[in-house]
């Protein structure tokens, strides 16, 4: 059975370079699906979808910087090869600054394509991991109660227990219970591990405003 984590998907109009471009593919040991369409690709394509993609620039219907924003939209992190005609380098230049790990104009080298891939499949293994924390750190949070989040997003942003107590205007100790039941649930042992979790989710990408403490001075 075929590695799934090397399965290269193939969204081009063009049914000779389908054919040619997957038994060269087959032929070097990676697995390989077939498309006729961006929209074909895009109603099959989910979070889960492994490999990498080749892509061609120019289809009819929606092109493949169309599909590759569509793809990014949804959250989708398949590393693109981009398939470029001659005098699309623009359109390919413009693809590699939204993301794709490469392009490559047609007619392409053999040697070319598989370093090509290479780079595209390492970089997907590194998006299956980062995705893999991801959905783990979602989990864990998914248990914690809506105080212990706000508490939690205190924590993210830097906020002393004191200073939380006062943004949530609860009592310190109170804080601090809540400090220690989310640790408990996310099984984290120090601030570190609650970082970790939190960032690996997502929290504290961006830092909000925060209410000044009350003045100490009478």
């Amino acid at each position: 059975m075929s590695d799934p984590t090397r399965t290269v998907h193939i969204v081009d109009d063009d049914e000779a370079i389908r054919q040619s471009v997957g038994f060269m593919l087959r032929k070097a040991g990676y697995g390989v699906e077939t498309y006729v369409s961006g929209v074909q690709f895009l109603k099959q394509a989910n979070r889960g979808t492994p490999g990498c993609v080749l892509l061609d620039v120019r289809m009819p219907e929606i092109d493949g910087l169309e599909v590759q924003a569509r793809l990014a939209a949804q959250g989708i992190l398949l590393p693109i090869i981009m398939l470029t005609g001659h005098g699309d380098v623009t359109l390919a230049v413009r693809a590699v600054k939204a993301g794709a790990v490469e392009f490559l104009e047609k007619p392409f080298e053999r040697t070319a394509l598989l370093a090509a891939i290479d780079d595209a499949l390492r970089q997907a293994d590194r998006n299956d991991r980062g995705q893999l924390a991801a959905a783990d750190a979602n989990v864990r949070l998914a248990a914690l109660t809506a105080r212990e989040r706000d508490v939690l997003n205190g924590m993210v942003v830097g906020r002393p227990n004191k200073l939380i107590a006062y943004d949530l205007d609860i009592a310190t100790r109170t804080v601090e219970v809540h400090r220690a039941n989310l640790m408990e649930k996310l099984s984290a042992r120090s601030l570190s591990d609650v970082l970790r979790i939190a960032f690996a989710a997502g929290l504290g990408e961006t830092e909000p405003e925060q209410p000044a403490p009350p003045s100490s001075s009478t």
